[in-house]
């Protein structure tokens, strides 16, 4: 199978990008699955059902949220009853909706997808990421259950980051990093067979400071002051991501391919 992951959707720019390029994209690189994190959608912090419905029409078959998952109130309603949408794994135990889900391909293969959120350097302690992914993927074994298996680790820190991806190794088909917005050169395919890569970026106008108008994060870094509020820069953005080609007979990944497109970047893809 052929999948593409696309980091975190940063305001209108990315949601531009999004809606003018990923149905191209579907066609041209004949994508069997679309994961796309949306968690800054919406004004640079959370997703409306509105943004979701953009991004699954655009062509994502799957949506995932972050440590934002509900700071746009009408998530909480919206991701009970749009399955496609999925919050992390670990998030408060009374928290609507579900971190895991296995979906079925236009083919019928069935592709498993999971979020956890880290827990080093967050604002708050969520559960242990590690013990919730755990039961997920003994339910749902890749080769058996899982025809491939996605796993969005959204955490600040690249060492709790790379921790789950060999933790994962041989029951993932790709572990990939979000939440920090800027794409790591680390993409590689781990020893049991798991593609891996610390942060897939985001797509949004990277003529910023991780997406968001320069101004005032920069006047809040230089004079510790804040004057109002982040808003996401709108010039033209950059999709970034990740693309992992796996092998049909057991899920692991044999090729992969980081993805730039658009925007400031140098452009990457295949």
């Amino acid at each position: 199978m052929r999948l593409l992951f696309l980091g975190d959707v940063v305001g209108r720019a990315g949601r531009a990008a999004i809606r003018d390029r990923l149905p191209q994209l579907r066609k041209e690189w004949r994508l069997d699955f679309v994961v796309v994190n949306g968690e800054n959608a919406s004004g640079g912090m959370g997703l409306t059902g509105d943004h979701a419905k953009l991004i699954l029409e655009a062509g994502a078959d799957c949506v995932t949220l972050g440590d934002h998952a509900f700071d746009q109130r009408d998530m909480m309603q919206f991701i009970e009853t749009e399955h496609r949408v999925l919050r992390p794994l670990n998030f408060a135990k009374a928290a609507p909706g579900r971190g895991a889900r296995l979906f079925e391909t236009r083919t019928g293969r069935k592709v498993l997808v999971l979020q956890a959120l880290g827990r080093v350097f967050m604002n708050r302690q969520f559960d242990d990421p590690f013990s919730a992914v755990e039961p997920v993927l003994k339910t749902y074994p890749l080769g058996g259950q899982a025809d491939a298996v996605i796993v969005d680790i959204h955490a600040e820190a690249t060492s709790e980051k790379m921790a789950m991806g060999h933790f994962c190794d041989g029951r993932a088909s790709l572990v990939v990093g979000t939440h920090t917005h800027v794409p790591t050169a680390d993409a590689q395919i781990l020893p049991a067979g798991t593609a891996y890569q610390s942060d897939a970026g985001m797509c949004g106008d990277y003529n910023s400071v991780i997406g968001m108008d320069k101004a005032e994060p920069m006047r809040r870094f230089i004079t510790g002051m804040p004057k109002g509020r982040f808003s996401p820069a709108l010039g033209e953005a950059t999709l970034s991501g990740i693309l992992v080609e796996t092998d049909d007979a057991t899920g692991m990944a044999r090729a992969l391919r980081m993805v730039r497109i658009g925007g400031r970047l140098e452009p990457s893809g295949p």
